[in-house]
């Protein structure tokens, strides 16, 4: 019969539990992402009275402002957590949209959660840029034999200009 010490028995244990409360050091941490709008400066914008110079005293630059249409300026923030191994989490995610009229005076404001978010499908097409297709190693021999050992200078053909 085979005996093993206590030591040689535990030691496995010991190793994987160990290992598994190290797991357990390493936690997710919350990081705040982009522009996250304090309620309380949000509930001091007043509609009708306040104007674009007012809202960025309050809140400051906004993240995006709306390309087309109406003026719209929007403060887009988030939590996202850090997970050791994995991607990020997006856990929470706020956007502000504060609506302008011509004159620049706040028409309104709406706050947009992640939970009303829209997902998008971006297209995963390509621009094609005029050019050569030329591959790295084709750029370093591609240059072989145009110039001479002794330099441009050396180069010129009968005529050319300094002879």
């Amino acid at each position: 019969m085979h005996k093993t010490s206590l030591g040689a028995r535990l030691g496995p244990l010991l190793l994987a539990g160990t290992l598994l409360a190290g797991c357990g050091i390493v936690d997710s941490t919350k990081d705040p992402r982009g522009h996250r709008v304090d309620k309380e400066l949000l509930a001091e914008i007043v509609p009708g009275v306040q104007t674009r110079a007012d809202v960025t005293a309050l809140l400051g630059s906004p993240t995006a402002t709306a390309p087309f249409g109406e003026e719209t300026w929007y403060y887009i923030g988030g939590m996202t957590e850090n997970r050791v191994g994995r991607v990020d989490a997006l856990i929470e995610q706020e956007v502000v949209a504060v609506r302008f009229d011509r004159m620049g005076v706040v028409q309104g404001f709406e706050v947009i959660g992640k939970d009303e978010a829209k997902p998008i499908d971006p297209i995963a097409r390509v621009t094609p840029t005029p050019g050569n297709d030329v591959s790295f190693l084709g750029m370093l021999l591609g240059n072989i034999g145009r110039f001479s050992p002794g330099g441009p200078a050396q180069n010129r053909g009968p005529g050319a200009p300094g002879i």
